[in-house]
């Protein structure tokens, strides 16, 4: 009988091998959502001086923010918004993140 080196042993035929299933790459997304603490002239001022948005853009998403109780401000990598949602936090804002859809 020969013997098999460990590095030579093969596995069964019937065993399939096994391959995660990537999922298709949806990106993230920021949500920040109202609070009854800070003011819409605030909220604005973060949305330009974090994501270097244009004075109109961070006033409509203050609106949405104000009048929906939510807006999109961001979107990408998970690692990304989980930073943005950090950022957030960090300037008192109610934010959080999930996968867009």
């Amino acid at each position: 009988m020969a013997s098999v080196a460990p590095t030579e042993i093969t596995r069964p035929a019937s065993e399939e091998e096994v391959r995660p299933v990537s999922e298709p790459d949806v990106p993230w997304v920021t949500v920040v959502h109202n609070d009854p603490v800070n003011l819409m002239s605030y909220v604005t001022y973060v949305f330009q001086s974090y994501f270097g948005y244009p004075k109109e853009k961070a006033r409509k998403l203050m609106l949405d923010v104000h009048n929906k109780g939510r807006a999109v401000v961001s979107s990408g990598t998970r690692e990304e918004m989980e930073r943005d949602v950090q950022a957030m936090h960090g300037y008192g804002l109610w934010a959080t993140l999930q996968q867009d859809r």
